[in-house]
């Protein structure tokens, strides 16, 4: 519970019945946005030996660990945040389309499919009973699985947004050469460049299928926030910044258990060369059941697991910041 402060509602506690709900769609737009620079800056190093991880032979590294060492060891501590850039702009933008999505899914679904609006008596009044508009029935708050339903259509609206940066991102994680001449691409643009000259809009948006199943899992994520949140509230006495923080980080890790196997294949399918005139080798990964089964082969079932350890460490911090920032900032905008 809040203690020594006037509630503030959570943005996991929908209050569609302010008349004025519509006109704060745009909080959620703008607090995305502190969520992805916090995000990126406690979670990228960690993320960049997951990708090396998950994409590389298994011969290459024996775990996370040495891949830590061998990265800082050849190429310097800064190469931990390689391919940074896209997400730095990318993840603000990402979050706050998802977030701000979130936030205007979640009003939607309470009003439209969760409202007891219609039925605003209480239940043991007839509707002519004139006790009846003295008593009306609060608004019923969206349960964890509307939560979980908001999730999979924000999912899927950044993921629009998400493919081309996580595609970016993803190779040049994966350029191994210490000296920037020996690399295919110098940068995020000069990446984009190459693959849009030789493969269009569509080598862009290389892996995006993969994307749309992956952020399907946010249905786990928002529902078990949600839960988290209720739970923290009735039964701790928390300030709302540390329930974002311990939900958020809890609720991250609920969502990458699940949704773990998923990303390994997404992540094959965005390095897999896309050949043509990038002479960048031959693909491999045509369809989606094609990676996972290579996944398969090279690794049994522990193979979807591979990378792992550095993702499950990140996900706590990493999203329970991005939480903290977002809530906060939901909060402190007017």
């Amino acid at each position: 519970m809040q203690s020594q402060q006037a509630p503030t509602p959570e943005p996991s506690r929908v209050q569609s019945s302010n008349p004025n709900s519509n006109t704060k769609n745009y909080k959620g737009f703008v607090a995305g946005v502190f969520s992805g620079i916090a995000k990126l800056s406690v979670g990228h190093p960690f993320d960049t030996i997951k990708v090396r991880l998950q994409t590389s032979p298994p011969s290459r590294f024996r775990g996370p660990l040495q891949c830590l060492a061998q990265t800082i060891r050849h190429e310097g501590l800064l190469a931990l945040y390689k391919g940074a850039t896209p997400p730095l702009v990318g993840w603000m933008f990402m979050d706050s389309v998802m977030l701000g999505s979130l936030s205007v899914y979640r009003r939607l679904l309470h009003e439209n499919l969760f409202s007891n609006n219609n039925n605003n008596t209480m239940p043991w009044h007839s509707p002519n009973d004139p006790a009846a508009a003295a008593e009306p029935v609060p608004p019923l708050p969206l349960p964890a699985y509307g939560h979980g339903l908001a999730g999979i259509l924000a999912g899927a609206t950044v993921s629009f947004v998400a493919a081309p940066v996580e595609h970016v991102k993803a190779r040049l994680q994966v350029q191994y050469a210490a000296n920037k001449r020996d690399r295919l691409y110098s940068g995020p643009l000069d990446c984009v460049a190459k693959i849009f000259r030789h493969h269009g809009v569509r080598g862009v948006y290389h892996g995006l299928q993969a994307t749309l199943l992956f952020r399907s899992f946010f249905f786990f994520w928002w529902g078990s926030y949600d839960l988290f949140s209720r739970w923290l509230r009735e039964r701790t006495t928390l300030g709302a910044p540390a329930i974002n923080f311990w939900a958020g980080g809890f609720s991250a890790q609920v969502f990458w258990v699940l949704s773990y196997p998923s990303d390994v294949v997404k992540q094959r399918i965005m390095t897999d060369p896309l050949g043509g005139g990038l002479n960048d080798g031959v693909r491999r990964f045509p369809r989606w059941r094609d990676a996972a089964k290579a996944v398969y082969q090279e690794g049994g079932a522990r193979g979807f697991w591979r990378g792992f350890l550095p993702c499950f460490l990140r996900a706590f911090p990493a999203n329970a910041m991005a939480l903290v920032a977002f809530e906060a900032a939901m909060r402190a905008l007017p």
